[in-house]
């Protein structure tokens, strides 16, 4: 890689412990989400297929719905204390609840107190995921330089999506080979303890320290705009749409519908979550040559078009339901390779607090949206119910990509006017 090349040893190094770690946590973080149609028998009550939907979207929206608070935390610790300390702090905390699940007794032992805890251990993990990621992105963001940043950050957000596809084969191997689930939140609570020390080699951002000196001067005249946080909100909003409907809704769908066994549904999802990574993979290579915000209003109106249409098709035909996951993995309404770009757009000295906390907002918003109200939106309206979460959606992410081109169209404006400027005079 290109990019990669020409940069510093303590910058390689700095990307090196931040992407592997990124792909830990992810790891770490999703391993109970593709694990729920085994471990929710095993630590929830048994109770009808309505109730148990409900107990299921519960424990998956706990793994995003408590992240802006995470947020806020790592939000102050990254803006005043400095980036460096929140990602380790974050990684730690991971490591720690995965140990913890990996010995909490099941509700057959201890009746609903199991429940309690496990959710309690998602919480955690949702608190340290917002950390992890947003931090990694942000250092990265503040120590490399446009193009090469917008495909070396990138990479942080495609390796969460490798995590996610390790613990999809990890879960595989526990439904094809026994293999003990527990085994697998102790190696991952190991590795992520080892990789909270490992990151105590990382040196704080130069825009952050220099901040830091100026930060009387920067903190009076910093402004967030209201319009480019709610652009950034909708960006964001737009992934956990895709991924609930691919990975989450297609599956009840082939479970109840279908008849499709669990071993079944998770091979389904490797194939998806690979082709993701693929799609994810050439994304990034292509921001060597196009615009990034451009990439993003193209896979938008894609995206808009196949969730338009979905609801016409009948998805308990099963060519048509592989169709629509195969066509939504390609297309899905993600951040790639334009993530820079928006961190970018905030003042230093809020930009983790903000780009974390409307971050977080996005994930929990939606995820609640989705988990809950197509529940009840689909049996009132059938698969059309779809269309009153669809339409804000793909409307308010091509409006936020639009907002970021008029951004980054002025500030290349006024550049080229400051540099006309000093060859003047």
């Amino acid at each position: 890689m290109n990019a990669f090349k020409s940069l510093r040893k303590d910058q390689k190094e700095a990307i090196g412990l931040l992407q592997i770690g990124t792909f830990l946590e992810y790891f770490d973080l999703m391993l109970y989400v593709h694990l729920a149609v085994l471990l929710n028998e095993l630590f929830f009550p048994k109770t009808d297929p309505h109730t148990a939907a409900l107990l299921s979207a519960f424990a998956f929206c706990s793994t995003y719905v408590f992240r802006p608070i995470g947020a806020l935390l790592f939000g102050y610790i990254g803006d005043h204390i400095g980036r460096k300390s929140a990602i380790i702090i974050s990684t730690s905390i991971m490591g720690v609840s995965c140990f913890f699940m990996s010995i909490l007794p099941t509700y057959a032992e201890i009746g609903i107190w199991a429940s309690i805890f496990m959710i309690v251990c998602r919480i955690l993990q949702s608190l340290s995921a917002t950390g992890e990621v947003i931090g990694a992105e942000v250092y990265l963001s503040e120590i490399l330089k446009p193009p090469a940043s917008y495909q070396l950050v990138s990479w942080v957000a495609e390796l969460c999506t490798v995590g996610s596809f390790a613990a999809l084969l990890a879960a595989s191997l526990v439904f094809k080979c026994g293999a003990n689930w527990r085994a697998l939140f102790v190696l991952g609570g190991m590795v992520a303890v080892s990789g909270a020390v490992a990151r105590r080699k990382l040196r704080e951002t130069p825009e952050f320290i220099k901040a830091q000196v100026n930060k009387s001067d920067e903190s009076k005249s910093a402004r967030v705009s209201k319009t480019t946080s709610l652009a950034y909100f909708f960006i964001y909003s737009g992934y956990p749409l895709c991924f609930y409907i691919i990975y989450i809704y297609f599956s009840d769908i082939l479970k109840h519908s279908l008849n499709y066994t669990p071993q079944q549904i998770i091979d389904r999802n490797l194939f998806l979550t690979f082709l993701g990574t693929v799609v994810g993979v050439s994304i990034i290579m292509m921001a060597k040559k196009f615009d990034p915000l451009k990439i993003l209003k193209i896979r938008g109106v894609f995206s808009a078009v196949i969730l338009f249409v979905m609801p016409m098709l009948p998805l308990t035909d099963i060519y048509y339901l592989t169709t629509l996951q195969i066509l939504l993995s390609i297309f899905a309404l993600g951040t790639l390779p334009a993530i820079p770009i928006l961190f970018k757009h905030f003042p230093i000295h809020k930009r983790f607090t903000y780009s974390s906390m409307l971050y977080s907002l996005s994930r929990a918003f939606m995820y609640v949206v989705t988990s809950f109200g197509l529940v009840y939106l689909t049996d009132f309206f059938g698969y059309y119910g779809i269309w009153v979460v669809m339409f804000p959606v793909s409307i308010g992410f091509l409006w936020g990509v639009s907002h970021f081109e008029k951004l980054e169209n002025s500030k290349n404006r006024n550049v080229l006017e400051n540099m006309n400027f000093m060859v003047t005079t």
